[in-house]
């Protein structure tokens, strides 16, 4: 059966009802890391990831179509979305912020394409950027997987504006 109903005429909440709304959704924390032509390195804290498709192997994350990122995001052809474990919240924390050399001392080895993985994630995919699509005030990217690994752990979480952990004590 398909219906249809009207539109609401307007919405019974504002931004930060939604913002609020939308933070008592707990997350998985990853950090998108690629390389730049110039062989230097980019990397950014997502919580928008999503597994898309089995067969093709399918993933998706979204950023903001405001971050000085996106241009190089957008061109790459390749990413790495590393899944961060529960005592990496000090590098979801570096890569959400904007600085000068966020790989500086950070430890990770290189992709078959040479992007970046960093060394105690939880699990990484390394991603063919298959398509993008823009909504709203973001980007949402899908990308292929073409290579993979993971190394079972407690998985950090974002929940309420602050870092947890699957850990149980």
């Amino acid at each position: 059966m398909n219906t249809s109903s009207p539109r609401a005429d307007t919405r019974a909440f504002d931004t930060a009802q939604f913002r609020q709304a939308l933070s008592q959704f707990a997350t998985g924390v990853t950090v998108i890391t690629t390389r730049l032509a110039d062989g230097s390195f980019r990397g950014l804290t997502a919580s928008s990831f999503n597994s898309v498709s089995l067969d093709p192997p399918l993933v998706l994350w979204s950023l903001g179509n405001v971050a000085n990122s996106l241009p190089i995001f957008s061109g790459n052809s390749h990413y790495v979305i590393n899944v961060l474990g529960a005592d990496q919240a000090p590098l979801a924390q570096r890569f959400s912020k904007r600085s000068e050399n966020p790989f500086g001392d950070v430890d990770y080895e290189l992709s078959r394409t040479g992007q970046p993985i960093l060394k105690g994630a939880s699990a990484w995919f390394e991603c063919h950027n298959r398509s993008r699509y823009p909504e709203g005030d973001h980007v949402i990217f899908v990308g292929e997987v073409e290579e993979c690994a993971v190394h079972p752990q407690a998985s950090l979480i974002f929940h309420a504006g602050q870092f947890g952990s699957t850990q149980t004590r």
